[in-house]
């Protein structure tokens, strides 16, 4: 029997499918989601072109207590980059990266914000 998901992780799914439906609109391809490096996760990974882009999906169901990309701190961030840093030297990778934010506030309808190179 499966127990049912937080309301919390449920719209943080839901975010990351909306965020992956902007990217493929935007014509990115979608390379992996939810991929764990350590301690990080990295949300969605992409190709833009010859652009390898790290996607940071943060999604709230309200902006009452500050938008959804002010919650992506330094120190989330450093954890980031050092989880791109690893699947970057596993995969060989040699061309451009890229670190976006996509943030997401699900009213009705949802909105999202795509902010490319949010962060270095």
């Amino acid at each position: 029997m499966m127990t049912p998901q937080a309301p919390h992780l449920s719209t943080g799914a839901n975010g990351e499918d909306l965020a992956c439906d902007l990217l493929h609109q935007k014509g990115y391809r979608i390379l992996q989601r939810n991929l764990r490096m350590g301690k990080a996760e990295i949300d969605i990974i992409a190709r833009q072109n010859d652009t390898l882009v790290f996607v940071e999906v943060k999604t709230r169901t309200n902006d009452d207590f500050g938008y959804p990309e002010e919650f992506v701190n330094r120190r989330k961030q450093r954890m980031i980059l050092n989880a791109a840093d690893s699947y970057i030297l596993k995969t060989g990778w040699q061309e451009d990266i890229r670190f976006d934010i996509i943030a997401i506030t699900m009213s009705n309808p949802p909105e999202l914000f795509h902010i490319e190179d949010a962060f270095h």
